[in-house]
C-alpha cells in the first residue's frame, strides 16, 4: 500500500531478521560458557612415569646375574672363539688356485689335561681292583668256611689288599717250620684261587714272645721266616709264579693280642697271606703309600708290656 504524499507509516521488522539475531546471541552465550582444560599435563606425566618404571625394571634385570647361567655362557663363548676352524678350505675370493699335491692337515682335538686323565684312570683302576678283591674274599670265605667256623682262619679285606690269617696250630707243630699234613689241603684250595691272579702275594710269619733257641732256629726271627718260607714253597708247588711271592718273618714284634695269657699267645702265632692290589705293588707305591700299607698290615698290640718267659713256643 502506497502512503499518501507527506505521510509516513511505521517500519516493521521482518520475522526472519529477528530470528537470525536470536541464533547469534545463543552462540555467543555457549562460547562464553566453554573453558580450557588445565589438567592435560597429567597425561604426559603418566607416560613419563611409565617409561621411567620400565627403565628401572630393565636395569634391575640386567644387574641380577645368575652365576651358573653366566658361567655356562662364558664357557660357551670361550669354546666358540677358541675352537679351531671347522673347515680346511676357507672361503676364497676370486679365482681359486689349487696345488697339484694336497697335504693332509690334522686338526688337534681338545682333550682334558694329562693330569686329569691319569687321575681318572687311576681311580677307575682302583675301583676295579677293589671289586676284584671283594669277589676273591667271598670265594675264599665260601671255600674255607669249615676252618673259619672253627676260628682257625680269618679273611679280611681292605681297599689295597686281601688278608688270609691262619693260626700256626693249623699249619705247623710246636717249634717247627715243617708243614703239617692238615695244612696241605688248605693251601691247595687257596692256591687254586691265587694262581689265576696276577697280584703280588706276601706270606708273613709271626710268633709269640716266648724265646726259642735251637740249632735250627736260634731265635723267633728264624722261626717266623722259616714258616713263611715253607708256605711260599707249597704255594709254588700249587702253580703260583715264584716272582709273585715274598716270604717275610716278623718274629715276635707285631703281636695282635696280649702275650701274658695263653689265648693271646695262640693268636699271635700265625701266618698271614696278603694279596696286594695291583696299584699297591711295592714298585708302584710312593713313600707315603708304603708307610700306610706297612702300618695298616700290622695291628697295634694291646696296652701293657709283656715279659718274656723261659721255654719254647708251644
Amino acid at each position: 500500500m502506497v502512503a499518501p504524499l507527506g505521510r509516513e507509516y511505521p517500519v516493521r521488522l521482518r520475522p526472519a531478521v529477528r530470528g537470525a539475531g536470536m541464533v547469534a546471541k545463543s552462540r555467543r552465550k555457549k562460547h562464553a560458557e566453554e573453558h580450557e582444560n588445565q589438567e592435560r599435563w597429567l597425561v604426559s606425566y603418566a607416560d613419563f612415569i611409565t617409561l621411567l618404571f620400565a627403565f628401572f625394571v630393565v636395569m634391575y634385570s640386567i644387574s641380577s646375574i645368575n652365576e651358573s647361567k653366566y658361567r655356562v655362557l662364558s664357557d660357551t663363548l670361550d669354546q666358540a672363539f677358541s675352537f679351531p676352524d671347522k673347515t680346511l678350505d676357507p672361503i676364497q675370493v676370486g679365482e681359486i688356485i689349487r696345488r697339484k699335491e694336497s697335504v693332509p692337515v690334522v686338526i688337534p682335538m681338545q682333550n682334558d689335561p694329562p693330569e686329569i686323565d691319569q687321575k681318572l684312570e687311576k681311580i677307575h683302576d682302583l675301583e676295579q681292583q677293589q671289586e676284584q678283591l671283594r669277589k676273591i674274599s667271598n670265594q675264599i670265605e665260601e671255600m674255607l668256611s669249615p676252618y673259619i667256623d672253627q676260628d682257625l682262619i680269618e679273611v679280611t679285606s681292605d681297599e689295597l689288599w686281601l688278608k688270609v690269617e691262619m693260626k700256626s696250630s693249623l699249619l705247623f707243630a710246636s717249634a717247627s717250620a715243617k708243614l703239617a699234613g692238615e695244612a696241605i689241603p688248605v693251601l691247595r684250595k687257596i692256591g687254586e684261587i691265587f694262581r689265576k691272579l696276577p697280584n703280588t702275594i706276601h706270606v708273613e710269619g709271626y710268633t709269640d714272645d716266648r724265646p726259642i733257641e735251637t740249632r735250627e732256629f736260634p731265635s723267633n726271627w728264624e722261626l717266623s721266616a722259616g714258616r713263611s718260607a715253607s708256605v711260599v714253597s707249597q704255594l709254588v708247588k700249587e702253580g703260583i709264579d715264584p716272582e709273585r711271592l715274598a716270604a717275610i718273618g716278623y718274629g715276635e714284634y707285631h703281636p695282635i693280642a696280649d702275650n701274658k695269657i695263653e689265648a693271646g699267645r695262640e693268636k699271635n702265632r700265625r701266618v698271614v697271606l696278603v694279596l696286594l692290589a695291583q696299584s699297591a705293588a711295592r714298585f708302584k707305591l710312593n713313600e707315603s703309600e708304603q708307610q700306610r700299607l706297612t702300618h695298616s698290615a700290622v695291628k697295634t698290640p694291646p696296652a701293657g708290656d709283656s715279659q718274656a718267659t723261659a721255654g719254647r713256643e708251644p
